[in-house]
This record gives structure tokens, sequence and C-alpha cells, in this order.
């Protein structure tokens, strides 16, 4: 007969986790080890600033003395600077300009790269190429090409009877200048993302469309549009972000000249902190843009809910 396996005791009930448990600590304590690397970094380059910058903000520093608390007084200057004013209403322009520019621009040209035509893959190709290139590049590139005296095209200009322009040193030219520079540059990441949707519009609706007896323009406004509602959001929310935050171009260009007719709030920010030594001061204007970037963030998580149901009406 087989000897049956005795009961097991309390004792020995308690002892059995207990590999278990080590076992599972050893994974802890590995996992954490491989990981803590990463969380020393972002806790090292984004969480511990942002809440330093914060805490700046409501002080007077000058990054050598020690600083003192001031409260919200940085942020009651700010309202009434005209520097500021000025680089808030650049911003705005800049960014009402250059957003809707490439986003048309880009689903224009996408559009036309959609079809079968002859070296459409070159033709891809070198419209994407300008975004690979650095801000800095760009800026470097464009100072010699836009130079008044010495520029190619000011001796473009002339050879076609034209006079010289001042472009970059015109206070009255130089914002849309940058704007035509960032357009070269950064339409092409638009014309990708949107080569990249209209490949998924369903082929589906599009030849039921065409049954139907709909054209090219009916096409696109009741079929290819309402498709593309989530990249047109997701496009408005990053070129967006994008003009907010421009700098490296308005530095290596401008700097923030002529008469601070390209001061943007980034670079005023850095003008303050690393040029003026007021870091609370540049703090305050940099949190400040922080909340507009939320808000703009906000309204486009509203419109993109609320997007797809009126395009949708207003197909039918």
């Amino acid at each position: 007969m087989s000897r049956l396996p005795a009961p097991l005791t309390l004792s020995d009930a308690a002892r059995t986790p207990r590999p278990r448990r080590r076992g599972r600590l050893r994974e802890s304590a590995t996992a954490w080890a491989f990981i803590s690397p990463s969380v020393l970094v972002i806790l090292g380059l984004s969480i511990v600033p942002v809440a330093w910058s914060l805490l700046l903000s409501f002080q007077a520093d000058d990054l050598v003395t020690p600083s003192r608390w001031v409260g919200l007084d940085n942020y009651r200057a700010l309202r009434h600077d005209p520097h500021f004013s000025q680089a808030v209403r650049n911003t705005v322009l800049y960014t009402a300009l250059y957003v809707p520019l490439s986003i048309g621009l880009g689903l224009a040209l996408a559009l036309v790269l959609n079809r079968r035509i002859r070296l459409v893959g070159l033709y891809r190709t070198l419209i994407f190429v300008p975004f690979v290139i650095s801000a800095t590049a760009q800026g470097v590139l464009f100072s010699f090409i836009l130079d008044p005296q010495f520029g190619a095209a000011n001796s473009a200009l002339h050879a076609l009877g034209i006079s010289p322009q001042g472009f970059l040193t015109d206070p009255g030219q130089a914002l849309l200048v940058l704007v035509a520079i960032s357009l070269w540059s950064g339409t092409g990441f638009c014309v990708v993302v949107y080569l990249a949707a209209l490949q998924d519009v369903p082929p589906s609706l599009l030849e039921a469309a065409r049954l139907d007896g709909a054209g090219r323009r009916h096409l696109l406004r009741h079929v290819v549009l309402p498709t593309l509602t989530p990249v047109n959001v997701f496009l408005l929310l990053w070129q967006t972000i994008n003009a907010l935050q421009v700098f490296d171009l308005v530095y290596v260009t401008t700097k923030g000249g002529p008469l601070g007719s390209t001061t943007v709030i980034v670079y005023f920010i850095w003008e303050q902190a690393f040029k003026n030594f007021t870091a609370g001061y540049g703090a305050a204007a940099a949190y400040v843009l922080a909340v507009a970037l939320l808000l703009a963030t906000g309204a486009l998580h509203v419109i993109r809910r609320r997007g797809p149901a009126r395009l949708q009406g207003a197909a039918r």
C-alpha cells in the first residue's frame, strides 16, 4: 500500500509562502535596479527643474546673490511690461500665421503627392528634407541668403529690377520672413502625416461616393476631410505648441530685433533669465507660457471631442 502524505501543520503552511515572497522581492529589486537610472534622469531633468522654477517665479533672483521672496510681484510686473506685451503679440501673430498656413499647404501638397505621378517619391523626399534640418542650420542658411548687402535674394531682386529689401533687418518684414522660413521647414511634417492618413481612407467609401456621382470636390468635402479630422486636430495641436515655443530661429537670425519686432515669448524668457539676470522674472514669464500651452491643449481637446459630430452633421 502507498503511504499517504502527512498533513500540513500550521507551521509548515506559514513557511511555504516565504520562498515565493523572497522571489518576488528579488524580482522587484531587479526591476527597480533597471529602471532607477531612468527615474533619476526624469526626476533630475524634468520634475525637479519644474518645481524649482515654480518657486523661482515667486522670488527675486539674479543667479548670483541670495534670492528674496516677492510673492506675485513678478506676475504683476509682467502685466505692465511693454516688452512682454510686445513678445506676446509677436508670438500670437506668428502662431496665427504659421499654424493654418502650414496645415493648409501640407494638406494641399499631400493631395497632389497622393496621386500616381512620375518621380513622386523624389518630390516627397525633397519636401520632407527641410524638416530634418535643424532650426539653427536654417537660420544660418537664410541669414546668408537674405543678407541686405550680399545675399542671393536681393541679387535676384536686383536682376528683376526690384529695389533691395531689408528682410530680417526691416521691422515690418522680419516676422513675416521668419514665418516663411518656418513654413519652408515645417510644412514637410504636415505633408508626411497627411500622406499617411490619406492612405487609410477606406477605398469602399470613395468608390461608393463615385458611384453616387460625386465629383472630386464633393469627395474631398464629404469623404476625405471628415476622415482626416483626428489628423487635423493632432497637427493643429502639434504646430501650435511648436509655434508658441519658437526660439532657435529667432536667436540665430534676428536676436529679437529689429526694434523688438521678432521678440517672442521664449526669447523674452531667455533674455530676462540669462542676459538681464532676472531669473525670477523670466521664470514667471515661463509659467505664463505654460498656462497658455495648457489652455490651448484643453481647447483643442474639446474641439477633438466635438468636431467629428459636427463634421458628420455637415456631411449629411
